[in-house]
This record gives structure tokens, C-alpha cells and sequence, in this order.
């Protein structure tokens, strides 16, 4: 992880860069590959109020990235309170990409049930051995696909020839519509 600490008008100290430094390793126990994380601490002065402004730039894998800017009066306190912000999006982040996992067939939806059904009649009956039609086997184009697939109630697929002779599969989904490999 490439780490920048940078200070504008006024002087970091090594006391404040090893701080701001300690903080951004604490973001390594997210186990998320972290490319680059940049500090940006600047003084500001509004209205004969001084204080400090800390901006934490966290650039992950996949063009991530999270921005994090915190005032304080004090200098520490705008870097815990920052960090912890940061902390804060980097669990959000991990919670995302680990819980978009699909535990089991059945979480798929009302997309699944046609195969489903399938799978359950497929363990209902004994395998036998069906002899295929010929006519089946011969070349067909894409007009001719539909037309099959529309006739067969049983059928989920079929593969034909495309204009330029390369093998496709056509498939009835489950909303009655027809798919294309």
C-alpha cells in the first residue's frame, strides 16, 4: 500500500505524520487490497477560529475509491475522527462484496423454479435409455430452432448452425422466452 502524508499551510511534525501514519495501518485487518491511501492535513481560519481539516483519500482494487474529510480544532482528534469514518466505509465495503453470495439454489428466485421443477423430476424417475430422432441430429438454422423449440414441451434446448457455421444452443427460459449462446 503506497501511504502519503502530506501538510498544507502549516508544518507536520514527525509526531503528527507517525500518528496519521499509525492510523492508516490499522486499516490493513480489513483484508481489502488497498492500492493507495493519501493524507491530506491543513490548517484553516475562519472567522479568528483556528482549526484543522484532515482528508483521507483510501483508493481500492476495482476503482474504489473513498474520500473522507473531518474539522476539528484540534489536529488528533480530526485524524481519529477522520480514520474512524474511514473505518467506518472500509466494513461497509467488505460486508458488501461477502454478502452477495448466493447460499443456495433456492435464493436465486422465481427464475429457478422452472429448473427446479426439473431437477425434481429428473430424481423421481429411473434412468433409461431413450433412442433419439435422426432428424434431430441434421443441421438447422435459426428459423428452424424456434419452430423446434416451440413444438417440444419437454425440450429445454437445442443447437443449430448460425450463418457463418459456428455451433449455437438456443433455450427456453423459464419466463417463456427464448435464450441465445
Amino acid at each position: 500500500m503506497n501511504k502519503s502524508i502530506t501538510g498544507r499551510h502549516f508544518e507536520l511534525t514527525d509526531a503528527i505524520k507517525a500518528y496519521a501514519d499509525g492510523a492508516i495501518d490499522s486499516l490493513k485487518k480489513y483484508h481489502l487490497d488497498i492500492i493507495s491511501a493519501n493524507t491530506v492535513i491543513s490548517a484553516n481560519e475562519k472567522n479568528g477560529k483556528k482549526g484543522f481539516t484532515t482528508e483521507f483519500i483510501v483508493n481500492l482494487k476495482d476503482k474504489n475509491t473513498i474520500v473522507i474529510t473531518q474539522n476539528d480544532k484540534d489536529v488528533y482528534a480530526a485524524i481519529d475522527l477522520a480514520i474512524e469514518r474511514v473505518k467506518k466505509s472500509l466494513r461497509r465495503h467488505a460486508d458488501k462484496i461477502k454478502g452477495h453470495r448466493i447460499m443456495s439454489f433456492k435464493d436465486l428466485g422465481s427464475e429457478a423454479e422452472a429448473v427446479l421443477e426439473q431437477l425434481d423430476y429428473v430424481e423421481q424417475i429411473e434412468p433409461e435409455i431413450v433412442p433419439m430422432d435422426l432428424e434431430l441430429h441434421k443441421p438447422l438454422d435459426f428459423d428452424e430452432a424456434i419452430e423446434a423449440l416451440k413444438a417440444e414441451k419437454k425440450r429445454q434446448f437445442i443447437v443449430f448452425n448460425d450463418e457463418e457455421g459456428l455451433m449455437r444452443v438456443m433455450y427456453k427460459r423459464a419466463d417463456g422466452k427464448f435464450g441465445l449462446y
